[in-house]
């Protein structure tokens, strides 16, 4: 039998007999080198059996299944921010975010041009970041980026401007100092829907620490207090978050601000209208007990507890704006205080004789005290009270024959109890 033909199967396949092909010395040595090159290119899966004659040129033209000299050229990282560079009215209610396409990021910074900065943090991957808060409404923002390994590049959009605004107008002023009963009173421009959002932007802390609570009176009116009077040399900090809450559809707060208030002496005032006295108590101890006249049994006198909300060394008083008609309009009443936001005052009196005052409830519903015309005279009770009290100082009137004022009627929430008062937030 001749020499055995050139075969694409394995010098390690077995033929049909079972028996190994051998290795003949008589093969060229080229026959070998090219057989072995082809079989180290051609994948098993598409070898052939042996028997037939296999062609010579496909052997030595095979070709690699890769260049050897081709390699594969990194991309570079691509930024994309969001919004977009260039926009120019950009939404404000949704955060700002740099994201990255075939690389991490290693620095993002982003600048309001009224000196504020957004932070933010990565994701797992550090191939998105996303600021912690949205962007101010009418800011224009500067984004700088950068991926490892690549330059830094920036990208700048502008915030639209809120279409309807509103705002909340506090009590007490910054920077005062008030009495023990002052709580922290909120009026809002605009009727709020999303009491939730507003309140939640608005914090009351005091020092030394206690729980303050929110209370809704109104869409329009936010109060905060603790659960009983604020200590005498607290000091409360009222921050506004408020710009760019949206209150009600389509309307938006404007303001972001800390004011901070003070708290003085604690002097609490009880008017018994049974004994027609007033006792004043301050840090514990009485500092004076004064006559006083209340309302008599037509126009009786709030009962509860209430806070000096107004001051004034003399006033107009005018039954009209109370809906009494013409019954008096005093044009110099002395040392007015205000209890109610419907007109009820404790004030001086220098028209009802002196035997008035501890003898008789002969007023139209205000309570008052000896005083004289022109509210200079330094002798009298009316000058003496004025001039011990401030704003946020209480007031509390038992044994009226009237109901309790209601809550809303001034600063006067401590008539509710803290269950009732913690009841009315809306958190």
């Amino acid at each position: 039998m001749g020499d055995p033909q050139i075969s694409n199967r394995s010098e390690q396949q077995p033929n049909r007999s079972g028996r190994q092909a051998s290795n003949r010395s008589a093969r060229p040595a080229w026959s070998r080198r090219g057989i072995l090159a082809v079989l180290g290119a051609v994948p098993a899966t598409v070898l052939t059996g042996c028997g037939d004659s296999a062609d010579a040129s496909e052997a030595t033209t095979a070709t690699p299944a890769a260049s050897t000299g081709a390699q594969t050229k990194a991309k570079a990282p691509s930024i994309t921010v969001t919004p977009a560079d260039g926009t120019k009215k950009a939404g404000f209610t949704s955060p700002v975010e740099v994201a990255v396409a075939d690389g991490t990021l290693s620095a993002v910074k982003v600048t309001g041009n009224d000196g504020s900065t957004l932070a933010g943090a990565y994701n797992d991957t550090r191939t998105t970041w996303t600021s912690s808060d949205n962007p101010f409404s009418g800011t224009k923002y500067t984004v700088t980026a950068q991926a490892e390994g690549a330059d830094a590049e920036t990208a700048t959009f502008t915030t639209k401007s809120p279409g309807e605004t509103f705002v909340g107008y506090f009590t007490p002023e910054a920077n005062s100092t008030s009495g023990v009963g002052m709580p922290v009173s909120v009026n809002f421009t605009k009727a709020v829907s999303d009491r939730a959002a507003v309140e939640k932007a608005i914090t009351v802390t005091a020092e030394p620490a206690v729980e303050v609570v929110g209370h809704w009176f109104s869409d329009t009116r936010l109060d905060f207090r603790p659960e009983e009077y604020w200590a005498a040399g607290t000091k409360i900090t009222l921050s506004l978050r408020l710009k760019d809450i949206e209150g009600a559809d389509g309307v938006y707060g404007t303001q972001s601000k800390d004011v901070t208030f003070g708290i003085d002496r604690a002097q609490i005032s009880t008017v018994d209208l049974a004994a027609r006295t007033m006792t004043v108590v301050r840090d514990g101890s009485t500092l004076a007990t004064y006559p006083v006249t209340g309302g008599d049994a037509d126009h009786t006198t709030w009962s509860g507890i209430m806070v000096i909300s107004e001051r004034f060394k003399e006033t107009r008083m005018e039954s009209s704006t109370v809906g009494l008609g013409d019954e008096y309009d005093i044009s110099d009443v002395p040392h007015a205080q205000r209890l109610t936001t419907s007109g009820t005052f404790i004030h001086g009196n220098y028209w009802a004789s002196t035997s008035v005052f501890g003898g008789s409830n002969t007023s139209h519903g205000c309570v008052s005290m000896h005083d004289t015309k022109g509210a200079d005279d330094t002798s009298v009770d009316g000058y003496k009270f004025y001039e011990s009290s401030m704003l946020g100082d209480v007031v509390i009137v038992k044994n009226s024959d009237e109901v309790t004022v209601d809550p809303a009627n001034g600063l006067n929430g401590w008539n509710l109890s803290w269950a009732d008062w913690t009841a009315g937030s809306a958190l």
